[in-house]
């Protein structure tokens, strides 16, 4: 007897939840409708730098080879190797455009970086390149010795640097270092790795500095008024 209420109780309780029988709650059979996904393609502008021609002085030779690029200018040579996002071409007058071999985001970056970099080659192998360092202290000093950059900069010891094969560094007045060449990142490398040896201090502006560069100043603490 107390087995047959249990079950009938059961069946109840499942009832009224299942099917709403308590809470009056009306379960629907209508399947649900498809929900549908718009697919919008994405459309890259064209990159205000990549689109700009590069011209070629009379002097300087670019020979292609596929997706590899060689300059050869007075100076020196230069090479470099194209993404497959991005072709360069180079039109019967002469002037070399870099284009997009494919519409995707990436190629728009790669579009305006690898012409910059195309463009600081040619310009390098044919009129080069200069950064500019000042050193700010007192006592603080550089000359060049053979291929040796001597900086003292109030260590123990005075501090030397090779320079490398294909840059020119030259002195004036113990206190102004040009960094001259025809590749402009080993000429920016170079001078970044002077200049991290001493970086201007912030209160009284000492250390070396990019001769362009402005030194954003703090004022010290001041005394107790008394």
């Amino acid at each position: 007897m107390a087995s047959s209420i249990t079950s009938s109780f059961q069946t109840s309780n499942l009832k009224s939840v299942f099917l709403g029988e308590r809470s009056r709650i009306r379960v629907s059979s209508i399947p649900a409708t498809r929900v549908g996904f718009l697919r919008n393609t994405i459309k890259c502008k064209e990159s205000r730098i990549g689109k700009q021609p590069i011209p070629v002085p009379s002097n300087v030779t670019i020979i292609l080879e596929g997706q590899d690029v060689k300059v050869k200018g007075p100076l020196g040579e230069l090479g470099l190797t194209y993404p497959r996002e991005v072709i360069i071409e180079r039109d019967e007058s002469g002037i070399l455009r870099v284009k997009k071999a494919v519409e995707t985001r990436r190629a728009n970056q790669m579009h305006g970086l690898f012409r910059t970099l195309t463009d600081n080659m040619v310009v390098g192998v044919s009129k080069g390149f200069e950064k500019k360092l000042q050193l700010v202290g007192v006592g603080y000093r550089a000359t060049v010795e053979g291929k040796d950059l001597v900086l003292n900069l109030g260590f123990s010891h005075p501090v030397r640097m090779t320079i490398p094969n294909g840059l020119s560094v030259k002195v004036e007045d113990n206190t102004r270092i040009t960094v001259g060449g025809y590749d402009k990142s080993e000429i920016g490398q170079f001078a970044a790795s002077i200049r991290r040896w001493r970086p201007p201090e912030p209160y009284k502006g000492k250390g070396i500095k990019y001769a362009d560069e402005v030194v954003r100043r703090k004022e010290g603490k001041a005394g107790k008024k008394k």
